[in-house]
């Protein structure tokens, strides 16, 4: 191909690639959002009082009040909330297939929160009740596990955090080339080429 063909395609071709980089960067950041918010909310919501029983004594002592917690009733909510939080951060410096577990383990701790808020709605309490605060701890654990499926199925092509988004060219371009054939620029300078290509430079001229 002659260099004139290879810069008639290059536009397209970085227009693509930076199409690609942008949908990753935003799929990356609405993963961390649902599981950073889903987590934060189910961690607030467990600390909340879920129900209160008041146990009568002998006239004229008050009752006693008892104000029990979601933390309380289930006291492994809040810690799986919290390592869903830390896991929320941890998707922006993972990468690949870690990454992809990474998203599977947050899932299924997005599962486990939304039961113990769906087992807080239904489960039969002695005194007042307080439904809301269940509810709210099932949403958490439903918006944090939708952010771990997502990372499961699409987070081995996002970027990580810290490091420029990768765009490799085809295989057949990445053999090495010797210096004067043509001015390409191939093998271990691939990734410089990509990155003039970022700039608007043309990495085979000269």
């Amino acid at each position: 191909m002659t260099a004139a063909g290879s810069r008639d395609r290059e536009p397209g071709t970085t227009a693509v690639a930076g199409a690609r980089a942008g949908a990753g960067r935003r799929e990356l950041t609405y993963a961390v959002l649902l599981c950073v918010a889903g987590a934060g909310l189910a961690l607030w919501a467990s600390t909340r009082t879920w129900a209160v029983e008041l146990t009568a004594r002998p006239t004229p002592l008050p009752p006693v009040r008892d104000a029990r917690t979601g933390a309380g009733l289930l006291p492994w909510l809040p810690a799986l909330a919290l390592v869903g939080l830390a896991g929320g951060g941890a998707v922006l410096a993972t990468r690949d297939r870690a990454r992809r577990l990474l998203g599977g383990l947050l899932c299924g701790l997005g599962a486990a929160v939304a039961l113990g808020g769906g087992y807080g709605l239904v489960a039969a309490f002695d005194g007042t009740v307080s439904r809301h605060w269940p509810a709210l701890c099932l949403l958490g654990g439903v918006l944090a596990g939708v952010g771990g499926l997502l990372t499961a199925l699409r987070g081995r092509g996002w970027p990580a955090m810290g490091a420029r988004y990768e765009r490799r060219p085809p295989e057949g371009d990445a053999r090495p080339v010797p210096p004067g054939e043509g001015g390409r620029v191939t093998g271990r300078q691939t990734t410089e080429a990509w990155d003039a290509l970022d700039r608007g430079e043309d990495p085979t001229a000269g």
